[in-house]
């Protein structure tokens, strides 16, 4: 991922870059599970959006479940209106790489994706996700309604309580209702399928989710 001098600290609104009123343009089809990347989704369906470092890996983690319908890749929690990724990694947009998880709750519990989360970074780093140094490596979760906000704050604290048992630090991840998603470019959707080899910074801090022994 690009590394350069750039803000440590979300700019403000009216610091950050202008963007543009035109999309970026999707891909119709999923990579790897073949299916659409953009909405509208089948019935039944729930999605929830993760922030946890360079999303070319994260992505490829949600991707895998079983009962996942679709990812995507893209950024949010910032002020530019429909970024490119040049502009996001400049630290002027506010916005961090996130994955759009859509999945079947009849197959997949909200919980799984929790821990999942959890477990593939190092939620503590604030600004960075190992050598990945920035505003758009920042940890978090964007919520959809009531019961994903409360089970993604339950699931902080008992993630919190198994860090602090092995002397981690304290989370800085943001939980908060999901702002506007924007879509990534195309090439960085399903990134690590089309390039098997490419760069991965994924690192968790080797403490397993509480609940899942």
């Amino acid at each position: 991922m690009f590394r350069f001098t750039k803000p440590r600290n979300v700019p403000g609104a009216e610091d950050a870059l202008p963007g543009r009123d035109t999309p970026l343009p999707v891909p119709d089809r999923h990579h790897v599970l073949d299916a659409p990347l953009a909405p509208p989704f089948p019935d039944g369906l729930s999605d929830i959006v993760f922030g946890l470092g360079c999303f070319w890996g994260a992505e490829r983690v949600f991707w895998q479940l079983p009962g996942v319908y679709t990812t995507a890749v893209g950024y949010a929690g910032g002020h530019t209106p429909n970024p490119t990724y040049e502009e996001v990694c400049s630290g002027m947009t506010g916005h961090t790489e996130v994955v759009r998880v859509v999945w079947d709750p009849r197959r997949l519990a909200l919980e799984a994706l929790l821990a999942t989360f959890w477990e593939s970074h190092d939620p503590t780093q604030g600004m960075r996700q190992g050598n990945d140094v920035g505003t758009q490596y920042r940890s978090g979760i964007y919520t959809h309604d009531d019961d994903q906000a409360r089970q993604a704050a339950e699931s902080q604290d008992v993630y919190q309580q198994a860090l602090t048992a092995s002397g981690r630090g304290a989370i800085t991840t943001e939980i908060v209702p999901a702002p506007t998603f924007y879509f990534a470019e195309d090439d960085h959707q399903q990134y690590l399928a089309k390039v098997p080899g490419g760069y991965c910074g994924m690192g968790g801090t080797g403490i397993p989710w509480p609940q899942a022994s």
